[in-house]
């Protein structure tokens, strides 16, 4: 425990079923809900995977729908992707693709994702596609890895665009910068000129340099419970300033971009944190703030030593690099893995009387020691994939946006394409466009959390 615990992927088994936990004890009475404001952001600053091969006319197929019908209306998504070098010939291939599948009339929303290849055109960049792509809205951002047309382009140049066709959706895209972020319901209320009954679903584009990401969710939460809020941190650049955020025909380099979508749409979001469970579930029985003095009235490093005892060869050797604790977001007393919210390990005492986690905790709050590799990353990613598929709906899916961490992909997998190829295989043919961000933003038992080495969907669907 005393080396690092960032490291190389490592082999790992499968999760173990749900555990029960018997609760003691009475909880503080302010709640669980744990602090996101301490986490160590997984911000690395360049693009971290191998090279793919290059992309040809042949693969630059994009990614077509399911329609959901709406009527005579049909919900309709698509993404494409380029690979070009040069930003006018990558957007002459996106518009190419789309316009062969939705025609040249005008579509609702596009979403765009650009590498930092093409960082010399950022300010230019959304008025040239709206030139050739006309839409009512567009939102995107930078990212260090871009997700397109069913495929995942990593440490090359690539330009993803996702189309929609939304009917009885409404959108409204604001612009917030770090100092008019608003700080009760009636201000949100205000500056989106609806309220919670409106039912919104947000998507959140933030620049991690210059934006207090905690803040502006804590917010959204507070004032539209239970709306989902699903994004990520803008990446590619690695100075304040060098990345890009895009808002109709503008591109910015602070600040956040707030989609909001209400009316006839479903966004429903698939988190998957990458790790498994290892022990059994543990009451925090002595805590102050983020650091746990006794869990199950035992001393830290003691439990950590009898944990590591009971584990194989294999996990004994992947807890000293890949350590990470679950906290409880609910109460309840059966737990499965991805009902922990996953947070850093930022150190244990040296007589191991203190561990100190990136969350701050309460009393008799439940928690979980957890490890992450990439076997563990797959598998909980099938699963979560495999709960969404095998949930009953009144719509299908009409496609999908992504939002992986940097941490992530062909560094991770070893393979290309790992998360989109899953998604696909278990859900089917649809839109599906991303990018690898700094962070990662979205719910965990309701609440929405700034995740690391996680990959968040929003899965777009009509209500009916």
């Amino acid at each position: 425990l005393g080396e690092s615990i960032f490291s190389s992927p490592r082999d790992g088994d499968r999760c173990p079923p749900a555990t029960q936990l018997e609760r003691t004890g009475t909880p503080d009475a302010t709640g669980r809900a744990g602090d996101p404001s301490n986490v160590a952001l997984c911000d690395h600053g360049r693009i971290l995977h191998g090279q793919c091969p290059p992309l040809s006319m042949e693969r630059m197929v994009g990614s077509k729908v399911r329609p959901t019908m709406l009527g005579s209306a049909a919900m309709e998504m698509f993404s494409a992707i380029s690979d070009a070098g040069d930003t006018a010939e990558a957007i002459e291939q996106v518009v190419a693709q789309l316009q062969a599948n939705f025609g040249h009339e005008p579509v609702d929303l596009v979403v765009v994702f650009a590498s930092p290849d093409h960082m010399a055109d950022y300010a230019d960049l959304p008025a040239d596609l709206l030139q050739q792509l006309p839409c009512k809205r567009l939102i995107g951002c930078s990212g260090g890895g871009i997700v397109g047309g069913g495929k995942e382009i990593e440490q090359q140049p690539a330009l993803s665009v996702t189309a929609a066709r939304l009917p009885d959706v409404e959108l409204d895209i604001i612009r917030i910068s770090n100092d008019a972020i608003p700080r009760d319901a009636a201000a949100w209320y205000e500056r989106l000129g609806f309220e919670a009954n409106a039912e919104p679903s947000f998507i959140l584009l933030p620049d991690g340099f210059s934006f207090d990401v905690d803040d502006c969710i804590e917010g959204l939460d507070g004032a539209f419970p239970g709306a989902p809020i699903i994004g990520g941190l803008a990446s590619g650049g690695i100075i304040p300033g060098g990345n890009a955020i895009f808002i109709d025909d503008a591109s910015h380099s602070d600040g956040a971009a707030l989609l909001a979508l209400r009316g006839n749409i479903v966004v429903e979001p698939i988190i998957a944190q990458g790790c498994k469970p290892i022990g059994e579930p543990m009451l925090v029985t002595s805590c102050d703030g983020h650091i746990i003095l006794q869990l199950g009235n035992e001393r830290p490093g003691d439990v950590l030593g009898k944990l590591r005892q009971s584990l194989d060869d294999e996990d004994q050797d992947l807890m000293r690099n890949s350590l990470f604790m679950g906290v409880e977001m609910k109460d309840q007393v059966e737990y499965r893995a991805g009902d922990f919210l996953i947070r850093n390990i930022v150190g244990l005492h040296p007589e191991g009387s203190a561990l100190a986690i990136a969350a701050t905790l309460q009393q008799f709050q439940a928690v979980q020691f957890h490890l992450r590799d990439r076997h563990t990353s797959s598998e909980d990613l099938d699963r979560q994939l495999d709960r969404f598929a095998n949930g009953e709906r009144a719509t299908a899916p009409a496609g999908a946006l992504l939002f992986s961490c940097m941490g992530r992909g062909k560094a991770l997998y070893e393979s290309q394409d790992h998360d989109s190829r899953m998604f696909h295989d278990k859900l089917g043919p649809m839109a599906l466009g991303g990018f690898f961000c700094n962070g990662e933003i979205g719910p965990v038992c309701g609440q929405t959390y700034l995740h690391g080495y996680t990959s968040a969907f929003a899965v777009f669907r009509a209500k009916a």
